[in-house]
C-alpha cells in the first residue's frame, strides 16, 4: 500500500500543476475559479517559469559534446491574436494572417539560436463579447505588428536536418525582441490613429516601440536533405497596456474631439471612471508553421564519437 501511494503520489502532483495551468492560462474547465485573468501573480508566474526553462534550456544543451555549425534560412506563415482589455481571455479570437522570416545558427542537436522578423496584424471589438458592460462600452480597433525578435530553441530530442537518425523533435523557444504597434480605429471617416487623441488624457502619448518577451512551443521535422518543417505556437509578454488603446480610466472632462474616448451606447461613460483595467499587460500571439532550408557547408565538420 505504501509503494502504491508513492507511485500515485507523482499523478496528483501532475494532475495539480495541469490544473493550475489550466486556471492561469485562460482554459476553460468545470471549476467556477478558473477563469482567464492577468492578475499581478500570473505575471510573476510567468516570469519564473521562463527564467526556469531558461536555465532548464542553457544546462541541457552544454551537457552534449555534440558540436557542429549549421545554418538555414526559414519562412514562417501563420496567425496573429492578441488578449487584453477587449478580448481578455478567448484565444484564437479574431486571428489575422502572419508571415516573417528567420536565419537559425546551429551549433548542438538540442540548442539554437533564432534571430526572426514578423510581421502580424490584430484587432478586437466589444461587440464579440459576452458581457454586457463590455457590449455597452462598444470600444474596438485594430493594429499592425512589426516584430524583431532574437530565440534560443531547445530540442527535447536530437534533430538535425539531413540526418536519418535525428528526423524530429518537440522544441520550447525564449528570448527578447521588439516590436511597432499602431491601434486604429475608424467611426465612419476612416481609420485614425488612436495615440493622436490621447483617448485617456495620458500626460504624453505612449510609446509605438516596445519590448517583449517572445516563448514558446513547437514540432519540427525533417522532410529531406535540405529542408524541415515545424509547426509552433508563441505568446509575447509585452510591457505595455496599449496595444488596443484601452487601459485606464475616462478623462475627467469630456471634450468635443472624445468620440474616440467615449463610445458607449447609451452615454453610460461618466469622467473618471474605468474604462479598462490599468493593472494589467496586454499580449499578443503568434501560431503557424515555418519551413526551413539548410545552407550549405563552407568547411567539412569534424564530429567526435555518438555520430
Amino acid at each position: 500500500m505504501a509503494c502504491r501511494k508513492h507511485e500515485q503520489a507523482p499523478k496528483r502532483a501532475i494532475h495539480s500543476g495541469f490544473f493550475i495551468i489550466l486556471r492561469y492560462s485562460g482554459v476553460k474547465t468545470h471549476n467556477k475559479w478558473a477563469k482567464f485573468t492577468f492578475h499581478k501573480i500570473l505575471l510573476l508566474k510567468n516570469a519564473v517559469l521562463y527564467l526556469f526553462c531558461l536555465s532548464f534550456l542553457t544546462g541541457a544543451a552544454q551537457s552534449r559534446q555534440r558540436n557542429f555549425i549549421q545554418r538555414e534560412v526559414g519562412f514562417f506563415a501563420g496567425g496573429c491574436y492578441y488578449l487584453g482589455d477587449i478580448n481578455p481571455r478567448i484565444h484564437f479570437l479574431a486571428s489575422k494572417p502572419a508571415a516573417g522570416i528567420f536565419f537559425r545558427y546551429e551549433t548542438n542537436y538540442r540548442y539554437a539560436f533564432r534571430f526572426g522578423l514578423n510581421y502580424g496584424s490584430i484587432s478586437g471589438s466589444d461587440t464579440q463579447s459576452d458581457e454586457d458592460n463590455q457590449k455597452e462600452r462598444n470600444l474596438s480597433f485594430k493594429s499592425q505588428i512589426f516584430e524583431l525578435s532574437s530565440v534560443a530553441e531547445f530540442n527535447f530530442f536530437d534533430y538535425r536536418i539531413g540526418h536519418d537518425k535525428y528526423r524530429f523533435t518537440m522544441f520550447l523557444f525564449a528570448g527578447l525582441g521588439c516590436f511597432y504597434f499602431n491601434p486604429k480605429a475608424d467611426l465612419g471617416g476612416g481609420y485614425e490613429a488612436l495615440r493622436n487623441y490621447k483617448t485617456e488624457a495620458q500626460a504624453k502619448k505612449y510609446s509605438r516601440i516596445q519590448v517583449n518577451i517572445p516563448f514558446g512551443v513547437g514540432f519540427k521535422w525533417n522532410v529531406g536533405e535540405k529542408c524541415g518543417l515545424g509547426i509552433e505556437w508563441g505568446p509575447r509578454r509585452t510591457f505595455t497596456d496599449y496595444l488596443d488603446d484601452v487601459s485606464g480610466t475616462y478623462p475627467t472632462v469630456l471634450s468635443d474631439q472624445s468620440n474616440f474616448t467615449d463610445r458607449t451606447i447609451n452615454n453610460s461613460a461618466r469622467p473618471g471612471s474605468m474604462r479598462g483595467n490599468p493593472s494589467t499587460r496586454d499580449w499578443y500571439f503568434y501560431y503557424g508553421i515555418n519551413l526551413s532550408i539548410k545552407l550549405r557547408e563552407f568547411h567539412k565538420q569534424c564530429h567526435t564519437s555518438g555520430m
